[in-house]
C-alpha cells in the first residue's frame, strides 16, 4: 500500500483517461509479453494484494497466450522492492506494476536503467516517459458504506482502524463519516492509528479495542481481514475494504468497498502490445468501475441496499460527490473546511489534512 508520508502527493492531480507521454511500438516478438506485479504483503484470501492479484489474473483471462504474468509477494518497501523490481526487468519482463505507494521511488530509479520497459507505479503519483501512475478514488466507496453504518448502526457509534494518516486514508475517514452523518446526524466515529498497513495481531486488537467502547459497527484501512474475523467473533457488524469477505465474516459484514483492477491492468498490457502505451496518470472510481460497493450481508435490509445502490448510480453519473457541502462542513476542531455550496477539486482532496466534524480524536 502507501508507505511514508510525502506531503508532495497533494501536488499530483491525477486525471483519466491516460494522458500523453512517450507511446512505444508495438511488442513483435513471438513470445509472449512478460508482465511482471510486486506485493507489499503476503497473498491471502482477501485484502489489498488479493485485488491486484486478481487483476493479475484478468490480465491472463483476457489476453490468453500473448502474456505470461509473475509475481512476488511480500515484499517490503524499500531497499527489497528496489532489488525485486530490478530482477524482473533484468529477467525481460516488458511492463512491471508495483502496487504500493513505497515502491514508488524504487520504481523510478530501476525505470531510469531499464528505458524500454514500463511500469506502472499504482498510488504513486511521480511519472516518468517510461512510466505511468494509477490510482482509485477509495473515498466514493467509504462514502457509500458510511451510508449502509448509519443505517445499521444502533449505537450511533462507528470504528475505524487505520493505517497512516496520509492524504488517501483521510479521505476515506472522512468521506465515511459524511456518509454516516448524511443519514444519521448522531453517527460518531472512533478511529485507532496503527502506522502500520500489515499486522493481523495488531489490527485485530484495535478492532476489540473500538467494540469495548460502544462501537458496533466498524470500517478499516488496513491489508488484512483481521478486523472482519474481530466483528465475527464478537458479533459486531463490518465494512469489508479491498475485497468481499462474507466468506471470512459472514453475519459481520453489512457492505464491501471493493478495488476492481483488472480492467485497468489489461487495457494497459493491450496497449504495450499494440504499441499505445502511454506515461501519464489515472485517478478512476465508481464511474471508471475501479471501486465498487456490492456484498451486501444478510443483516442489511433491502430498504439500505437499495438506497446505498443508488447513491452508488449517482455517483457514477456526476449527480453526487463526497465532498460537496449542502451546508457548511466543519473539521472536528470547529474550523470550516467546506463551504456551503462548495465542491472539493481534486487538488484539494490529495491535500486533505484534517478530521471531519463527528470524527473523535486528533491526527498523529
Amino acid at each position: 500500500m502507501y508507505k511514508n508520508l510525502v506531503a508532495a502527493l497533494a501536488a499530483a492531480c491525477f486525471i483519466s483517461p491516460v494522458s500523453s507521454q512517450n507511446s512505444s511500438p508495438a511488442v513483435t516478438a513471438k513470445e509472449p509479453l512478460k508482465v511482471g506485479f510486486v506485493y507489499v504483503a503476503p497473498l491471502t484470501d482477501a485484502g489489498w494484494v488479493r485485488q491486484h492479484d486478481e487483476g493479475r489474473r484478468a490480465v491472463e483471462a483476457a489476453l490468453g497466450a500473448r502474456v505470461k504474468t509473475t509475481y512476488v509477494e511480500n515484499v517490503a518497501e524499500g531497499a527489497d522492492s528496489e532489488r525485486v523490481i530490478r530482477d524482473l526487468a533484468a529477467t525481460g519482463h516488458q511492463l512491471i506494476f508495483t502496487p504500493s505507494f513505497g515502491y514508488m521511488e524504487p520504481t523510478l530509479k530501476v525505470a531510469q536503467e531499464f528505458p524500454d520497459v514500463k511500469f506502472e507505479s499504482i498510488t504513486g503519483y511521480k511519472t516518468a516517459p517510461n512510466v505511468a501512475v494509477a490510482n482509485a478514488r477509495y473515498f466514493e466507496g467509504r462514502y457509500l458504506a458510511g451510508i449502509a453504518a448509519g443505517r445499521m448502526t444502533h449505537t450511533n457509534v462507528a470504528g475505524y482502524v487505520a493505517g497512516f494518516p496520509i492524504p488517501e486514508v483521510l479521505q476515506g475517514i472522512n468521506a465515511f463519516a459524511l456518509g454516516m452523518r448524511s443519514v444519521n446526524p448522531k453517527a460518531e466515529v472512533k478511529v485507532v492509528w496503527l502506522n502500520v498497513w500489515f499486522d493481523p495481531t495488531r489490527e485485530r486488537d484495535a478492532a476489540m479495542t473500538l467494540f469495548n467502547q460502544n462501537v458496533d459497527v466498524i470500517a478499516f484501512h488496513t491489508g488484512s481481514s483481521a478486523v472482519m474475523v474481530a466483528a465475527q467473533e464478537r458479533g459486531k457488524l463490518a465494512v469489508a475494504y479491498h475485497s468481499d469477505m462474507r466468506k471470512i465474516a459472514p453475519d459481520a459484514q453489512i457492505v464491501a468497498v471493493t478495488h476492481q483492477w483488472g480492467q485497468y491492468y489489461t487495457q494497459r498490457a493491450q496497449a504495450v502490445l499494440d504499441g499505445s502505451w502511454k506515461s501519464g496518470h489515472v485517478w478512476g472510481g465508481v464511474r471508471e468501475g475501479m471501486i465498487k460497493v456490492d456484498g451486501f450481508g444478510s443483516k442489511v435490509p433491502k430498504a439500505v441496499q437499495d438506497e446505498v445502490l443508488a447513491r452508488q448510480k449517482d455517483i457514477a453519473a456526476g449527480k453526487l460527490h463526497p465532498f460537496h457541502a449542502g451546508q457548511a462542513v466543519l473539521d472536528n476542531e470547529g474550523r470550516q473546511v467546506i463551504a456551503k455550496g462548495q465542491t472539493l477539486i481534486d487538488e484539494q482532496i490529495l491535500k486533505m489534512n484534517w478530521l471531519v466534524q463527528g470524527v473523535q480524536g486528533k491526527l498523529p
